[in-house]
């Protein structure tokens, strides 16, 4: 197991992150803000991982992303 990978929000992202479900954008970005909010909510990248069926890895990737672009990382 890696370390533990935790992102904060502020209240404007976690907000915009949400309304993605609700707007027309691909399945793929509603997921990826999806496990961006549940990991700042404090879901661990395992149990994230375990919920969409992905890798460890793969959530890893996406919460270093928004880290490093934000929106444009989805």
């Amino acid at each position: 197991m890696g370390a533990r990978l935790r992102v904060f929000l502020t209240p404007e992202q976690d907000k915009i992150l949400l309304n993605l479900r609700t707007v027309d954008v691909p399945q793929k970005v509603k997921d990826r803000a999806e496990a961006i909010r549940l990991n700042a909510h404090g879901w661990y990248v395992e149990k994230i991982a375990a919920h969409f069926k992905w890798t460890s890895q793969t959530v890893r990737e996406v919460l270093h992303k928004w880290q490093k672009l934000g929106l444009d990382g989805l």
